[in-house]
C-alpha cells in the first residue's frame, strides 16, 4: 500500500454559518474567516465569546482537534482552547475529577465508573471517524493481513516476518527472515480499546478463540513487546525499529511516513486504510440514543474493519456561563465547518444524520 500525503491546506468553501444561530443576537453580526470559521461579533466589533477551555484525552483525534481549534479560535479571538492529549483514559478521568472542561475519548464510560463523574450526567458528541492502521517497518510493500494473523502476531505466537501464515496471505511478497517487534500503547488508550475490540469481534472467544487478551483501554501485552506514548509515540517506535509493527491512527501513520497493511474485513475482502473505507464502516453503524456507536468490524465489502469513532464528552450541566457558551460554539463548529476540515488531516466526516443529531443535542448542554 502506498502512504498518503497529508493535505494541510484549508478547503476554500463557503462557511455553513451555523455558529451564528448558536451565539448571535440582534446587535451582533457574523464574519467568516479564510479557514471557514464563523465568528459572532457584537456591534462594536468585539467577539461575544470570551473563555479559556482546557481539555485532555484521546490522541487518535488530536490532529483533527488541533486543526478545528485553530480554525475556531481564528474567528473567535476571545476564546483559548488547550487540548493536552494523554489518552482516552486520562481524558475520562480528568473530566470525572472536573480538572478539564471537556475531554476526548474513543471509548465509552464504563457503567461502574459513572458514579465517579463529579459533575453529573455526561453528554457524548461524536466528531469524526478514521482508520486505525496496522503499520509496519519492513522493506516490503502492500502487505495483506487477516485478523487471525494479526492476533497471533500481537500475542507473540508469530514472531518472524517470513512465518508461513504471513506468507500464505502474501504469496507475491518476498518476506525477509526478520524478527517481529510488536509495538503498543503505554497509556490508557481508546485506540487500544478499538484495536482489541476488532480482534475480539473477529477472532475472539465467540469467533474461533484465537484472540485471548480481551478488549480494554489497557491489556496485558507480552513482556517482550515495546510501548509508545500516544499514537504519535507508537508511530515513532515503529518508524525507528526495523521489523516493527504497531496500531496507529491514519493521521499519525501518515505523518511518520509509515507503510500499513490492507486488512481482511468481515466480508472477507482485504481493504486498505482509507477515509472511504472508514465512511463505509460508519454509515451502517447502529446509533444509540446517547449517540454512542461502534464502527469496528462493520458489514460491507468496502468497509475498513478497524474504523474507530471518537467523541467529545462534557457535562450536561455547566457551572460557568461564559465557558458553556464557548464550549457549545466550539462543538457546533466541529460538527459543521469543522467537518469540512476533517479530510484535509486524514479523518472522515460523520454521516450527515449523526452530525444533525449531535447538533440537536447541544440544547441539552445548559448552565445549571
Amino acid at each position: 500500500m502506498h502512504t498518503i500525503t497529508r493535505r494541510r491546506a484549508f478547503i476554500g468553501i463557503m462557511s455553513l454559518a451555523l455558529l451564528a444561530s448558536a451565539c448571535g443576537s440582534d446587535s451582533s453580526s457574523a464574519t467568516t474567516t479564510a479557514g471557514g470559521a464563523t465568528a459572532t461579533t457584537a456591534a462594536d466589533g468585539s467577539s461575544d465569546l470570551s473563555a479559556t477551555l482546557n481539555a485532555s484525552g484521546a490522541t487518535f483525534p488530536k490532529t483533527f482537534y488541533e486543526e478545528a481549534i485553530a480554525g475556531f479560535t481564528e474567528a473567535n479571538t476571545g476564546v483559548t482552547i488547550n487540548y493536552a492529549g494523554g489518552g482516552s483514559g486520562k481524558g475520562r478521568q480528568d473530566l470525572a475529577d472536573q480538572i478539564v472542561d471537556f475531554a476526548g475519548t474513543d471509548g465509552t464510560i464504563k457503567d461502574a465508573d459513572l458514579p465517579g463523574f463529579k459533575g453529573g450526567d455526561v453528554l457524548y458528541f461524536p466528531t469524526v471517524v478514521a482508520p486505525i492502521t496496522v503499520s509496519y517497518n519492513l522493506g516490503v510493500d502492500g502487505l495483506q493481513l487477516s485478523p487471525a494473523t494479526i492476533a497471533k502476531i500481537f500475542q507473540r505466537e508469530i514472531t518472524n516476518w517470513n512465518d508461513a501464515a504471513i506468507a500464505a496471505e502474501n504469496p507475491e511478497a518476498t518476506l525477509p527472515d526478520q524478527a517481529i517487534t510488536v509495538v503498543h500503547r503505554s497509556d490508557s488508550s481508546g485506540t487500544t480499546g478499538n484495536f482489541t475490540k476488532f480482534l475480539d469481534k473477529s477472532v475472539g472467544p465467540d469467533n474461533g478463540g484465537i484472540w485471548k487478551l480481551g478488549t480494554d483501554s489497557t491489556v496485558e501485552w507480552s513482556a517482550d513487546t515495546q510501548a509508545g506514548d500516544g499514537n504519535g509515540g507508537v508511530a515513532d517506535v515503529v518508524a525507528s525499529t526495523k521489523g516493527a509493527i504497531g496500531y496507529v491512527d491514519l493521521a499519525d501513520a501518515t505523518d511518520a511516513g509509515l507503510k500499513f497493511a490492507a486488512i481482511q474485513n468481515k466480508a472477507g475482502k482485504f481493504v486498505e486504510a482509507t477515509l472511504e473505507g472508514a465512511s463505509s464502516a460508519a454509515a451502517g453503524a447502529e446509533i444509540k440514543d446517547n449517540l454512542t456507536y461502534s464502527a469496528i468490524w462493520a458489514e460491507g465489502d468496502a468497509s475498513y474493519p478497524i474504523t474507530a469513532q471518537t467523541w467529545i464528552i462534557a457535562y450536561a450541566k455547566q457551572t460557568d456561563a461564559a465557558k458553556a457558551d464557548a464550549l457549545k460554539a466550539f462543538i457546533k463548529y466541529v460538527l459543521t465547518d469543522g467537518q469540512t476540515l476533517a479530510p484535509t488531516v486524514d479523518y472522515a466526516p460523520l454521516p450527515a444524520d449523526l452530525a444533525t443529531k449531535a447538533i440537536a443535542q447541544l440544547d441539552s448542554l445548559v448552565v445549571g
